[in-house]
């Protein structure tokens, strides 16, 4: 993923939190940043099939502010952009799933995140949006708002869990795949 451009675990800038922007007097740099998460995206998924959906977080791309993007697994499904999003809310009830990061490919690990999460966020006008995400989606996005936290999966795996590399988690038949 380093050849589609995606910062690597290592890189301090993905061990910081993020700004957040000042909207909308920032929205044109938010949507500068919302078109390099994008065209990134699409860059990796000519790499790479993802079953599961996909996302990016602008620290993996190097501009520290708060933006990601995510795809669903659905064909039609439209891509979600997220403005300083914040969990505000999440379910009591979890699982746990293994995911993957695009910062550090070739391995996955097993991680529990709640089935429903509530998230705030912004609009390039400033104003607030409320959003519910459930089940894969909502794994999907707590994973993009931890990178704007500076925050990895890793950071979320029991302390004596092992990271699996693809090789053999492909062979379990779970086929999870984040950014």
């Amino acid at each position: 993923m380093r050849a589609a451009g995606v910062i690597q675990r290592g890189d301090a800038g993905l061990d910081r939190p993020v700004r957040r922007l000042d909207l909308p007097e920032e929205s044109a740099r938010a949507e500068d940043v919302i078109d390099q998460l994008s065209t990134a995206l699409d860059r990796i998924e000519v790499l790479h099939p993802f079953v599961k959906g996909v996302g990016l977080a602008a620290p993996q791309l190097g501009p520290g502010l708060a933006v990601a993007v995510i795809r669903p697994a659905e064909p039609d499904a439209e891509q979600i952009v997220l403005i300083n999003p914040q969990v505000v809310a999440e379910s009591g009830d979890a699982d746990e799933q293994f995911e993957g990061c695009l910062s550090f490919f070739d391995v996955r690990g097993l991680v529990r995140r709640p089935l429903k999460i509530t998230v705030q966020s912004e609009r390039l006008d400033g104003t607030t949006v409320t959003t519910v995400f459930e089940r894969a989606l909502a794994r999907l996005v707590a994973h993009e708002i931890d990178h704007l936290d500076g925050r990895l999966y890793l950071d979320r795996m029991e302390h004596d869990a092992p990271l699996v590399p693809t090789t053999e988690y492909r062979q379990t038949g779970k086929p999870w795949h984040y950014a």
